[in-house]
């Protein structure tokens, strides 16, 4: 069985030093005085380097007899819901269009001030930011089909036109009589064992997946604004459902093509190469030269490699599989290092 490469120690110290979790899910480190391991992002005391011992998942940690951190819980999948929160998210998912208050999250034993560090932590947005927003999008699917704009805003739990009018000028940029000429993007975040994901998704499919420390993130959301005169909001969408089941059969193995609906705006060119990253099969390899030959473009290496920088939906049009001539692991948005965990996790599948 292939062993996941880690980056080299002293970007992984730094990244401990930092507590920086983008490193989620690329490695996990031991401290051999004390027999526990933690995320990368634990904000417990740092211990020497010399007492640092690497491990590429959890399985290896406790095979070598390490005992997960109290503080960073690395058993549980980062960005996923933690157990005191699960409830209170399952209430709000039956009704997006529910106000909580500091006394009802009380009521409930959630402590609000935790509550909001949650949020801001993962999603770098408070609680409350996040059910305006989910009202709003409740909002704008009901104008879209039809409602009237004050039927939608007694529904979503406004008491006045006009400060539902000023909320939702403030989350979409645009007035609620103009819902019918845009579209609205749903976001929300995935977890996944090499960190969180951003996905977005439109009535018809999911339109974006990225790792949200991806290189040109925001480029990439500004253009597929611009391409489907829309506005992201977070909130909830029926093909999430469905993506985060796929992914996490992907990450466990059994998963090797994808069903969920997508939606692709881009040139015809881009079209071209983004389908036929789809046809690499798993656990395959291409080299950009190759891709371009199979496009009938031999000369336009340059520019399939820059189509494929454009994608905007990982893992799933699977630009992973793309490597240089000579083998070599290059141009991966979302670092090199997932790039490697992804092509040794197929290559393990296959086995």
């Amino acid at each position: 069985m292939l062993k996941k490469t880690l980056p080299d120690p002293e970007i992984m110290y730094r990244a401990i030093i930092d507590k920086d979790s983008n490193f989620e899910g690329i490695f996990f480190f031991g401290v051999k005085t004390t027999g526990i391991f933690c995320r990368p992002g634990c904000t417990a005391r740092k211990p020497n380097p010399a007492n640092i011992v690497y491990f590429s998942s959890t399985r290896e940690a406790l095979l070598e007899g390490y005992r997960p951190c109290r503080i960073c819980h690395p058993l549980g999948e980062m960005g996923a819901f933690p157990d005191w929160l699960q409830p209170l998210m399952d209430e709000i998912s039956q009704d997006p269009t529910i106000r909580l208050k500091n006394y009802d999250l009380k009521k409930r034993g959630v402590d609000s001030n935790r509550l909001r560090r949650w949020f801001k932590k993962h999603h770098g947005i408070t609680f409350q930011t996040y059910l305006r927003a989910l009202r709003i999008g409740q909002a704008f699917g009901r104008i879209q089909y039809g409602e009237k704009v004050i039927e939608a805003a007694y529904h979503s739990g406004y008491e006045s036109l006009s400060g539902f009018t000023d909320s939702f000028k403030k989350q979409l940029g645009f007035a609620p009589n103009q819902s019918t000429e845009r579209q609205l993007i749903t976001v929300t975040r995935i977890a996944t064992p090499i960190g969180p994901m951003l996905a977005g998704a439109t009535a018809e499919g999911i339109c974006l997946l990225e790792f949200v420390d991806r290189r040109m993130l925001e480029t990439q959301i500004t253009r597929l604004k611009r391409l489907l005169n829309a506005e992201l909001l977070p909130g909830t969408n029926p093909h999430f459902e469905l993506l985060s089941t796929q992914l996490k059969e992907y990450f466990e193995g059994k998963l090797k093509e994808f069903s969920v609906p997508l939606v692709l705006p881009g040139s015809d060119f881009q079209q071209q190469v983004w389908a036929l990253l789809q046809k690499i099969p798993y656990g395959s390899t291409r080299s950009y030269k190759q891709q371009a030959g199979m496009l009938g473009k031999p000369a336009a290496v340059r520019a399939v490699g820059k189509a494929n920088g454009d994608n905007r939906i990982s893992i799933i049009i699977p630009c992973h599989r793309v490597i240089g001539e000579n083998g070599k692991l290059v141009g991966y948005g979302g670092g090199i290092w997932r790039k490697q965990y992804l092509l040794e996790l197929e290559a393990r599948s296959c086995k």
